[in-house]
């Protein structure tokens, strides 16, 4: 990258990262997208911030379209081109954001993965064959447990610590994007399988290790008694979703998507479902809202007038 970009990316990384407090994972893809966005543009020619045109911005979308992205990854990019520029005035690099008034494409909004009740009730009960008294087997029921009963994210599931938790008070504290933290209800069966993995399994699994305290405080140990990684939760969930012969795509994530599609068709309103998912726009919790098509056809067959003959 030339110098024309190279100082003022550097600052809008430390201001998204440091002043903002935005996780690293989302500072990497920040990154990733300025640099894709200033390698096309050094390819028309453009090497200075205040080289680029609303036009200029229009065509990179264009590109990415002529390209094969999705609308969502579309949105993104240009979502994080909108912060740079926006960044960019604020630090008086540039007199207009020529960004501000290109529009994301719209596309098909696609629904998040999710399983019925009955589907997580079949692959919680996956997660405890192959022994019951085994550690492992004892971790991966809690596991799931927890992170159904809290709709965690991966990350925060792996990054929870002893001491974040209370069986007494059924309360867990996470720590979500940004460092922010936040206290999540713990259920019952969640309590049971964590508090059983706890006095019958965590044990075994620490004496195996020799890492540094920071690792052996983590809630989930791998079979070393180490901090378990966010390659063997997948692992995990894939399992498990084998055993229950689960047809449907499964990965962490997919418990996040039951546990909010569930709490709102049980009646939750749609800002309590963002406080516990951790959501900074309740616009990001409203994919959640979505009717199934199964619960569409039951509620006009029952509802409207001439539904029937």
């Amino acid at each position: 990258m030339t110098s024309g970009f190279t100082r003022l990316e550097e600052q809008f990384l430390v201001h998204i990262g440091v002043e903002r407090g935005l996780a690293d994972a989302t500072v990497r893809a920040y990154e990733s997208d300025i640099n894709k966005y200033v390698a096309w543009l050094q390819s028309r020619g453009i090497h200075d911030v205040n080289a680029i045109s609303k036009q200029d911005v229009e065509d990179y979308v264009a590109a990415l379209d002529i390209a094969g992205e999705s609308a969502r990854s579309k949105a993104r990019r240009l979502a994080s081109l909108h912060e740079f520029h926006r960044f960019a005035l604020s630090q008086h690099a540039v007199l207009d954001d020529v960004s501000a008034t290109v529009k994301a494409p719209k596309g098909a909004s696609s629904l998040p993965d999710v399983l019925t009740v009955d589907e997580v009730a079949c692959l919680l009960d996956a997660a405890t064959m192959g022994g019951a008294t085994d550690p492992v087997v004892l971790r991966d029921k809690a596991l799931l447990e927890f992170m159904y009963a809290t709709g965690c994210r991966v990350s925060e599931a792996v990054g929870t610590n002893l001491e974040d938790i209370d069986l007494d008070e059924h309360v867990v504290r996470l720590m979500g994007k940004g460092s922010k933290q936040r206290l999540v209800p713990l259920g019952s069966y969640a309590c049971t399988a964590v508090r059983q993995y706890l006095d019958q399994a965590r044990g075994v699994l620490e004496a195996k290790s020799s890492a540094k305290v920071s690792e052996r405080r983590a809630l989930f140990l791998n079979k070393r008694g180490r901090r378990l990684s966010r390659q063997s939760v997948w692992e995990v969930v894939k399992a498990a979703g084998e055993r229950a012969h689960i047809d449907k795509p499964l990965h962490p994530h997919t418990l996040r998507h039951s546990f909010a599609t569930h709490l709102i068709q049980g009646g939750a309103d749609v800002r309590t479902v963002q406080e516990l998912l951790g959501h900074a726009s309740v616009t990001t919790t409203q994919i959640y809202t979505h009717v199934s098509p199964e619960n569409l056809i039951e509620t006009y067959l029952t509802a409207h007038p001439r539904a029937h003959r």
